[in-house]
């Protein structure tokens, strides 16, 4: 267990807008914006010093939640559990590693704390019921369910009887085992429910995304739905807010260099602001649907710039009958269209036209139903 390491904490962020006062409040907004959640997991590697710097990049980001992992070594493994990645020489087993990621439950609430004080939503996975309590203690407002946990209903249970919001990862779970888990979190009184689309691949590759599995979440379940995201890339969660998901979830790490299992599968902070910028330049596109002609009535005058006009080829004198190869379309619009070119090739000129000037109707000789010049 690490012991606790100075940090210094920004200014507080003023309040944003109303989901980053919380959760629940996330789940009410009548436009419900997409819930961007920056995933720390252990890419702390064990250090609180680390942990906070990983909240001040994301609250600088502009990402809404910042999210972690609780671990009791003790209350959720064995001395057996097989390493899913061999990566760290210094913990001889898995369960040496997991003891390694724990903080202390003051920790914890320092780190609570700070991100709140940043303007994040905070957020921890728990991955055993004491974890649960611990966060429980802390006053978390709404659980992360992960991918491994929808068989651990002794975890499901609690996390539902405290009636808060739960977002639900879904990596390795078939749909008849989905069904299960969120007719047990809705019960009688169900708490308001987002589901994750993962794909528990790390890093994960674009075929393997399943974007078409937002759409049947929501579907399916008729509550916001989302993905988690493990390709280390900006590209799929950019693709889903196009589509419409509603809330994205990816990991995070300082830096391509950084050491852990997870670097491959994480967003860099360069890769964070990007993407945070393109999900909401998206939003405001699909917020602003665009009326086509109301847009090209707007843009009028620059219409008059690049558009063309009938121009004189060439000198001609007056009573000159026009033919083809008479008059060209050129810069600016501002005179006669092309497109009446047919309906004067015959008429006479009134007068003489020098060559390169823009025609006008009085130039022509008068005749029966000319419209207005």
């Amino acid at each position: 267990m690490s012991d606790p390491q100075p940090h210094t904490s920004d200014p507080p962020r003023p309040p944003g807008e109303p989901w980053r006062r919380g959760l629940a409040a996330w789940f009410q907004h009548p436009d419900r914006p997409v819930l961007l959640v920056a995933e720390v997991a252990q890419a702390h590697d064990g250090s609180l010093g680390t942990a906070h710097a990983f909240v001040d990049l994301v609250a600088d980001s502009g990402v809404d939640a910042i999210k972690f992992q609780t671990h009791i070594a003790d209350a959720e493994s064995t001395p057996d559990e097989p390493w899913r990645v061999r990566f760290s020489p210094q913990d001889e087993r898995r369960i040496d590693y997991w003891r390694r990621m724990e903080f202390r439950p003051d920790q914890w609430a320092e780190l609570k704390r700070h991100a709140e004080e940043r303007g994040l939503i905070f957020l921890s996975s728990p991955f055993s019921l004491a974890a649960f309590e611990l966060l429980e203690g802390l006053g978390i407002e709404g659980w992360k369910v992960a991918s491994g946990e929808l068989n651990n209903l002794p975890l499901l249970d609690a996390i539902r009887s405290t009636g808060k919001p739960i977002l639900l990862s879904t990596g390795m779970s078939d749909w008849a085992e989905i069904d299960a888990v969120v007719a047990r979190l809705r019960g009688d009184a169900p708490p308001p429910l987002a589901i994750f689309q993962c794909t528990s691949q790390y890093p994960c590759p674009p075929e393997k995304v399943g974007l078409n599995l937002v759409d049947e979440l929501a579907a399916r379940y008729r509550c916001p739905a989302g993905l988690s995201d493990h390709s280390g890339t900006i590209y799929p969660i950019l693709a889903g807010v196009a589509r419409g998901l509603a809330l994205a979830e990816f990991h995070v790490t300082l830096s391509r260099h950084a050491f852990g299992p997870d670097v491959p599968a994480s967003l860099t902070p360069e890769q964070v602001a990007q993407l945070v910028e393109g999900v909401r330049t998206i939003e405001r596109m699909l917020a602003h649907p665009v009326d086509k002609s109301a847009a090209a009535a707007a843009l009028a005058p620059m219409r008059a710039l690049f558009q063309r006009s009938l121009v004189a080829a060439r000198d001609m004198p007056a009573g000159h009958r026009l033919r083809s190869g008479d008059l060209v379309a050129k810069k600016p619009g501002t005179g006669v269209s092309p497109e009446r070119e047919a309906q004067l090739l015959g008429r006479r000129l009134a007068h003489a036209v020098e060559a390169d000037r823009l025609l006008r109707l009085d130039d022509l000789e008068a005749e029966s139903g000319d419209p207005e010049p």
